[in-house]
Formats: structure tokens, sequence, C-alpha cells
């Protein structure tokens, strides 16, 4: 039950009809028995700055999760930022402080990288191909070059952007080999950090010859969460491919998420009162 005293998370995005950060995030406030409940707000991109404001001013509001397509212009709009968060030029998760600072991070690539490992998949030395350059593939870009793999290829509809994070990336992490495209030979790891599978008339991100030189031991993600196994994982597994879905994704962030917002640590809730 909401109160006058229950303390609020919210998830800003445009559409929000699909994500499962309520369900999941209420139903361990609710399991901790604490005093806080998360709602869904379907933001218009023009009304971010007007959010933002509000969000300053709203004194019951811990913070809010960010997701598309509003991760760019959230960032541009915050007081403080976490270096990656501004390396990235976007964030995914917002605390309010007490005085109303608003501080975002951007921790998309190490809850993704937190369900691989968990899937048994190191990145380590690895070839790695992460479809999409936008909010979350430069996350999981990012957090990929952070963990050692050997090879991270961005590859995006927009190839100037592409280029962009690529050349970021290169420069902050010189030990791997950042570029863009797809090349021959086969990846250990493909990620589609796009919305394609979110509509059922939706192509596939990547071509099925790009899976089809996958080594056999590779594992295909992505980060849609409705539907869970969509159509690209569903070739990837059709093919024998392991495959990690976006609610693996999402449930392992959700620590992450709650601890940046100061209303979750790692096995209890934290109490805030």
């Amino acid at each position: 039950m909401i109160s006058g005293s229950t303390r609020i998370v919210a998830i800003i995005g445009s559409p929000v009809a699909q994500v499962k950060s309520p369900e999941n995030f209420n139903a361990a406030f609710a399991h901790s028995d604490d005093d806080v409940a998360m709602i869904a707000m379907d933001i218009a991109p023009q009304a971010v700055a007007d959010f933002l404001s509000l969000a300053r001013r709203w004194k019951n509001l811990e913070g809010f999760v960010v997701t598309i397509p509003h991760k760019q212009s959230v960032a541009a709009g915050l007081d403080r930022i976490s270096e990656r968060a501004a390396l990235l030029g976007a964030a995914n998760v917002v605390r309010r402080e007490p005085d109303g600072t608003l501080k975002g991070d951007m921790v998309d690539g190490i809850g993704f990288l937190a369900a691989a490992r968990a899937s048994g998949f190191d990145p380590t030395g690895k070839r790695t191909l992460v479809v999409g350059a936008g909010g979350a593939g430069g996350a999981i870009a990012h957090a990929l070059c952070e963990a050692g793999a050997a090879i991270v290829r961005i590859h995006d509809i927009d190839a100037a952007r592409a280029w962009r994070l690529a050349g970021l990336l290169r420069d902050r992490f010189p030990a791997t080999d950042v570029n863009t495209g797809i090349e021959a030979g086969g990846f250990d790891l493909v990620v589609n950090a796009t919305p394609l599978g979110m509509k059922p008339a939706d192509p596939l991100p990547l071509g099925d010859e790009v899976l089809a030189q996958l080594h056999g031991s590779a594992l295909v993600a992505d980060v849609v969460t409705s539907p869970e196994v969509t159509p690209f994982l569903e070739a990837a597994r059709a093919r024998g491919l392991a495959i990690q879905t976006g609610t693996q994704m999402a449930t392992a962030q959700m620590t992450l998420l709650g601890a940046a917002m100061g209303v979750m640590e790692p096995g209890r809730m934290r109490d805030r009162a």
C-alpha cells in the first residue's frame, strides 16, 4: 500500500508499458517490508527538462531509473555525474539528494556483465560485438573494455555514432582493440543493445549469416525485456547457441540501481528513515 509516508522511486522512458522494473522493485520492497514504491512514468522527450526540474523539488522522491530514449538527455541535465556516465554521455539511474541535487550513473554495462558472469561467461580476452551505440550499447562496450575483452566491435545503423563511441573507448582503453563494423571470423559474444525485437514486425538486429559464423561456445544476448526471448535470441537458440535475455540483465542490475538510488543494498534494503 502506498501512503503519505511512502518514499518513491520511478522509472522514466517512453514507452514504459514494457518495463519490468516496477514489478521487480516493488516485490523486493514488499519482501523487505520497507515503505518504498516504484512507479513508471511515460515522459515525452520534450518534457525531460521539466521532469528534472520537478524531481529536484519532489521531496519524497529518492531517485529514478532511466530507460529509452532518455539516457542521454537526462545525463545532460544532471547536477553531478559519474566518470563513466560523463564519458558515455548517458545515465540510467539518478539519485536525489536531500537538498534536491541530482546525481547520475550508468550501470547498464556492469549489470550486463554481472548477468553474463552468472551464466559462466568471462569477457577476459574475448572477441565481442555490440550492436547499438546508444546508452545501453555504449555502457556494455565500456564494461567489456574495462573487463579486459581483447576485441570490442561496435555496429550501429548510425555509422557516425558508432565511430564516435569507438573513438572514445579506444582512447580510454588502449589495451583493447576497439573499432566499428562486423568482421569475419566470428565472436565469443554478440549483444543486441538496440530496441529491435520489442515489436513483432521488427527486423533482426543482425543478419543470420553473423550467427552462422559464431563459435559453438558463443553467448548471444539481448537487452530487450519484452518479449523475454526475442526473435534474435530464438534464432541463436535454434543454432544451439547459449543465450542471455534482457530479463536476466535487468535482474542482475536491480541491486546496482537500487544502491545508486539509496534504497537498496546487497542482501537487504537500506533504512533511510
